[in-house]
């Protein structure tokens, strides 16, 4: 079964306490927002420390159009990646030796919070010695759930493909998209909670031969779920100015109710239970999304802990999340033949689950 040899992740230039962003969302929104005081406390509760921006806080001092966002974007994104994807191919953490671009089959690129046409990974082969056959396969749209999406994605390819090797890159700059002159909560809860980061994932196929330092996971099996009419539970809303947050109060309810289900059958249909699953590697999405994966999932805080501990340092970066989360997993000590389940959530609104076997 295809396996995830590598993982790297990156932390863009700026390091930000959430003491001083909630400083200057305070400033911005003063006398614009009713009971904002009250509002504020949601930076405070939300168990985040710190996080970094691809751009220094007095940025969004000023205002900046959707073009010039845009455009600092395709920039910083081609730049992130190519940095992430060369830290994976060299990562011995895990791997024995180095692997070259060259080897690479196939790239899988993740964002939702910029547009590029060619997509970033086109972009990133002009600093990169990739194949010029290599198979380009953007992703977009797919949110908090893109990390997990992009690993399920590598998996479906390399079982038709069993000796190619994949890339799974997600980059997201959130702070490009926060909104000065937009007064919802939606936006201040987002101005709270999101913050960029870049990840990189090597998944190769079955036939592929690549030294690897330790046990690292395996992929068993991975299921997909959807909810019907569920577009206004999160998302962009596209307007003149850029992209606007759509974050509904529901979504830890949601999560409540739909997600144990799903989890519950996927794992019933692999014929094992959620006692096995020794590494819980969920995507972080905030304090409650937590609290409702241990609830519906009947998990201890000892098996979120890992996420929580990424929350507190990075904030919600969106798709590559449960990569950094995934990271640390692999950096511990594993035992051969332990369970662990990847899984995330995004606009859709839909989950994805990705079930791990840790293996020599």
């Amino acid at each position: 079964m295809p396996k995830i040899a590598s993982v790297s992740t990156y932390k863009p230039p700026y390091s930000l306490e959430q003491s001083n962003i909630e400083q200057l969302t305070k400033e911005l929104f003063q006398d614009k927002i009713p009971q904002l005081e009250r509002l504020l406390k949601v930076f405070e509760n939300g168990d985040i420390k710190s996080r970094n921006f691809c751009v220094p806080l007095e940025w969004h001092q000023t205002n900046h159009s959707f073009e010039e966002r845009n455009s600092l974007y395709i920039e910083l994104t081609t730049k992130y990646s190519v940095e992430v994807i060369q830290a994976c191919l060299q990562n011995s953490s895990f791997l024995e030796k180095n692997v070259s671009p060259e080897e690479i089959d196939a790239i899988i690129f993740v964002s939702s919070t910029g547009i590029s046409t060619p997509s970033i990974d086109a972009r990133v082969m002009n600093h990169l010695p990739f194949s010029d056959r290599l198979k380009r396969i953007p992703l977009w749209g797919l949110g908090c759930a893109g990390g997990a999406s992009g690993i399920s994605r590598a998996f479906d390819y390399c079982k038709a493909h069993p000796s190619d090797k994949v890339l799974v890159v997600c980059v997201e700059l959130c702070s490009l998209t926060f909104q000065p002159n937009d007064y919802s909560k939606s936006n201040l809860v987002g101005a709270s909670l999101f913050a960029d980061g870049a990840a990189c994932v090597l998944v190769c196929g079955d036939d592929v031969e690549i030294g690897t330092k330790r046990p690292v996971p395996h992929i068993i099996n991975t299921a997909s779920k959807w909810m019907p009419d569920s577009e206004d539970v999160m998302g962009w809303e596209v307007k003149n100015s850029g992209l606007h947050v759509v974050f509904s109060k529901s979504i830890p309810t949601i999560i409540s109710k739909w997600l144990g289900p799903f989890m519950h059958e996927f794992l019933s249909e692999e014929k094992i239970t959620s006692e096995d699953i020794v590494n819980f590697v969920a995507h972080p999405g905030g304090k409650k999304v937590l609290k409702a994966y241990e609830d519906t999932l009947h998990l201890s805080e000892d098996q979120t802990a890992t996420s929580r501990e990424v929350l507190k340092n990075h904030g919600n970066m969106s798709s590559p999340t449960v990569l950094y989360v995934l990271e640390q997993f692999m950096l511990k000590e594993n035992a051969p033949n332990d369970y662990g389940m990847l899984v995330a959530l995004g606009p859709g609104f839909c989950g994805e689950a990705v079930l791990l076997n840790w293996r020599d």
